[in-house]
């Protein structure tokens, strides 16, 4: 075939060669196609942005998170029970901004307003729709978070949710019922948390009920057993009698020493008032053996054991009280604890498409490829220097 050429080819041919192992002809040819390329690109991004691409609408909305907080008063002592009034905080709005995001969020919003359908819809262009309306959960959920934004703003405190749609109503509808469901996630995870406070005091002011019941009635069964209303008072009531024992047994012997003075040991006056102090004596003996015993079963021993008891039945009633109390202050906080999604901006009615930014883009991708085609022409001339 070679064979075949003309001379004047093969030289042709051979300069060519030459010309490109040198590295001149190819950077000549990288030079005069790259600005060509960036404008048909620019071109096509224009046909694409310009004509292609389809409207999408924009609803957005504005909420906050906001706390049923009851006023804190002084008045009846509830100071300790009642919080102040504020909003929620960092932390609910970030839950809600995580949950309005999640998959289960897209599997409510697909199942009302078949976002799979309309995402997918062939109508629209290639490069923002979704492409098969049965794309598996993660890519589906890929493509809902590129047409849903929930951003945080820090400095006002504020939730700021945009939601994307081929037309003004699906996109309306989206963000509407993104808050719809984001007030009441909020107010049932509230509401389930101070339900589950709630019944677990309940449970301990009733545990602690019957516990103080209890000990009220070991404490009313054992006065019954013994008799005695107040085993405290019947001892008290016994010493005070000894006590008074003791002074008349006082009196008597200073008389009996003062007869002594006048009187013979065995008249009459001195053995009757011996009678006297012997039957005190006798007396007092038999009021200490009722009060206290060596063996433990006397007033002394009963005293012992009603204390106790009714310092476990005190305690008891003492815990019963606090349970009563903390059940109080769980069931106001259960009232204080209802969020609510109040709404500052009502999700927007959509008249003008604002996205895809038609000419915003178109610029920026030409000023991309300008700019490319710049930087290959610059490389194609260090290379040119360099082999010359």
């Amino acid at each position: 075939m070679i064979a075949h050429l003309k001379p004047g080819r093969l030289v042709r041919a051979g300069t060519w060669l030459t010309e490109w192992s040198r590295g001149r002809l190819a950077p000549a040819l990288l030079r005069h196609r790259a600005l060509g390329a960036a404008l048909l690109a620019s071109l096509a991004a224009a046909f694409y942005w310009g004509i292609v691409a389809s409207d999408i609408y924009v609803s957005e909305a504005h909420v906050i998170i906001q706390r049923t907080d009851l006023a804190g008063g002084q008045a009846m002592d509830f100071a300790g029970l009642f919080g102040n009034i504020g909003g929620g905080g960092r932390t609910d709005q970030l839950l809600l901004r995580d949950y309005l995001l999640s998959a289960d969020m897209l599997k409510k919003l697909d199942a009302r307003l078949n976002l799979r359908g309309h995402y997918s819809d062939w109508h629209r262009d290639p490069l923002s729709r979704m492409w098969f309306e049965d794309t598996p959960l993660e890519l589906f959920h890929r493509h809902f978070l590129s047409m849903v934004s929930v951003e945080f703003d820090d400095y006002a405190g504020v939730l700021v949710i945009k939601a994307q749609g081929y037309d003004p109503k699906t996109a309306h509808a989206l963000a509407a019922m993104l808050v719809e469901e984001g007030e009441q996630y909020m107010n049932v995870m509230a509401q389930d948390l101070a339900r589950d406070q709630v019944t677990f005091l309940e449970k301990q002011a009733g545990d602690m009920s019957t516990r103080s019941i209890r000990a009220r009635h070991a404490v009313l069964n054992y006065q019954n057993r013994k008799g005695l209303v107040s085993p405290q008072g019947t001892a008290d009531s016994l010493a005070a009698i000894i006590g008074r024992l003791d002074g008349q047994l006082a009196e008597l012997r200073t008389r009996r020493t003062a007869m002594l003075g006048y009187l013979m040991p065995d008249s009459t006056n001195i053995a009757e008032i011996n009678l006297q102090i012997a039957a005190v004596e006798n007396q007092i003996r038999l009021e200490q053996g009722r009060l206290v015993s060596p063996n433990g079963k006397m007033l002394n021993s009963i005293v012992e054991e009603f204390q106790r008891l009714q310092m476990n039945a005190e305690f008891a009633q003492d815990v019963y009280r606090t349970a009563l109390v903390a059940l109080e202050k769980g069931r106001i906080e259960a009232t204080r604890t209802l969020k609510k999604v109040s709404v500052l901006q009502a999700p927007t009615e959509p008249q003008y498409p604002l996205e895809p930014r038609r000419i915003y883009n178109t610029v920026v991708f030409a000023l991309a490829a300008l700019l490319l085609a710049g930087v290959v022409q610059l490389l194609a001339a260090i290379i040119r220097d360099h082999k010359e």
